[in-house]
C-alpha cells in the first residue's frame, strides 16, 4: 500500500476501501488510479484540490455493475508530486496522462465520462479528440469552455494566480485545501474524517505544488497557456451534441455557479439536469444520496449502442 493509504488510524478506512494501481508514464513519474469492478467502462476525472476519494461513493455504488476508473493527477492524491523541472503542470499534459492510461488499460471504446472541476477541461480534452469512444457522459459543477460572459472571475482565485500572496496561502498554509473543505459543502459540514482525508496528500510545500499551479493554469485570456487549447474544445463540443448527458449541479457553487450551468445546457439542451439550491462545489459530498441513484440510473437508460465485451479491472 502507497504510504498515503487510509488507515485504521485515520478512522477513514472504510471510506476509501479501494486497492492502488500505479502507471509508469513516461517521464518515469507514478500515475496512481483505483480499477475497481468489470464490464462497461466508467471514467472519473477529478479536479482540483480533491484526488480520486472524491469518487468513493459513486465508486461503491457502480462497481458491481461497471468497471470504474478513477486516476489521480500528477501532484494530486497518491500520484508522484514531481517539481516543476521534471514535469509540466498544465491542462495539455493533464490530459496526455490521461490518454495514457486508458491507452495503458487498452479501453478505447464504450466509455462513459465523469468529470467534476479541472477534470471537466482534462476530460473534454480527451473526448473532443476520440469522439467516437464516449457513449455517456456525466457533467458535475465544471467547465468545457471559456469563462462564461457575465461571470466575473473570483477575487480569491486571481489572487492567488495572480499575486506573490498566492503561494504562501497555498502552498505554506495550505489555505487552499483547507477552506475548500470548508467551503465547498453547502448543505452539510464534512465529518471530521473526510475532510483530514481530503488533506492527507497535501501535507508540505513540496506536495501542494499542483494546487497551486492548477490555478496558476487557468486561462483567461489570449496568450494565457491553456486558452488556445479551451479554444479547440469549446468548438469541439459540437461533436459530442448526440451522446447522451447528466448534468448534476450544486448551484451555491460559488465559482461554477449558475453561469456555467446555463452554458451547459445552451450548448446541451437535451441533457438531463438535476440541480440543487442548496448544494455548492462538491456535489457528491453534499447530494451523494439523490445524485449517486439518479447516475446509474442514467446510465441503466442509455445502454450502449455496442455490445463488444469489456476487459475487468486487474484486480
Amino acid at each position: 500500500m502507497n504510504s498515503l493509504q487510509l488507515t485504521s488510524q485515520d478512522g477513514a478506512a472504510s471510506l476509501y476501501p479501494f486497492e492502488s494501481h500505479f502507471h509508469t508514464l513516461a517521464a518515469g513519474h507514478r500515475y496512481h488510479y483505483l480499477d475497481e469492478g468489470a464490464g462497461e467502462p466508467v471514467v472519473m476525472v477529478h479536479g482540483n484540490p480533491t484526488w480520486s476519494f472524491y469518487w468513493r461513493t459513486l465508486i461503491k455504488r457502480l462497481r458491481g455493475n461497471y468497471r470504474t476508473i478513477a486516476p489521480d493527477h500528477i501532484g494530486c492524491g497518491l500520484s508522484d508530486k514531481p517539481g516543476d523541472a521534471s514535469y509540466p503542470y498544465t491542462l495539455e499534459q493533464r490530459a496526455a496522462d490521461l490518454e495514457a492510461l486508458l491507452e495503458h488499460l487498452d479501453i478505447r471504446q464504450n466509455i462513459t465520462l465523469v468529470v467534476h472541476d479541472w477534470g471537466g477541461m482534462i476530460g473534454m480534452v480527451y473526448a473532443t479528440r476520440h469522439p467516437e469512444r464516449i457513449r455517456r457522459l456525466v457533467v458535475l459543477n465544471t467547465a468545457a469552455f471559456h469563462l462564461p460572459q457575465k461571470k466575473r472571475f473570483p477575487f480569491l482565485l486571481w489572487m492567488v494566480r495572480n499575486t506573490p500572496v498566492g503561494p504562501f496561502l497555498v502552498r505554506g498554509l495550505n489555505m487552499f485545501c483547507r477552506l475548500a473543505a470548508r467551503m465547498c459543502v453547502t448543505r452539510k459540514r464534512l465529518p471530521s474524517e473526510v475532510r483530514a482525508a481530503y488533506l492527507k496528500p497535501y501535507g508540505s510545500w513540496r506536495e501542494r505544488i499542483a494546487i497551486l499551479r492548477f490555478v496558476q493554469d487557468i486561462p483567461l485570456q489570449p496568450g494565457d497557456h491553456s486558452y488556445a487549447l479551451i479554444s479547440q474544445v469549446e468548438q469541439g463540443l459540437e461533436q459530442l451534441q448526440q451522446v447522451p448527458m447528466l448534468i448534476g449541479w450544486g448551484i451555491k457553487d460559488f465559482v461554477f455557479d449558475r453561469h456555467f450551468l446555463l452554458e451547459w445546457q445552451r450548448r446541451f439542451p437535451a441533457a438531463r439536469v438535476h440541480s440543487y439550491e442548496d448544494c455548492g462545489h462538491y456535489i457528491l459530498e453534499d447530494a451523494a444520496e439523490e445524485l449517486v441513484p439518479q447516475i446509474e440510473t442514467f446510465l441503466s437508460e442509455h445502454p450502449l449502442r455496442s455490445e463488444q465485451p469489456q476487459g475487468e479491472s486487474p484486480a
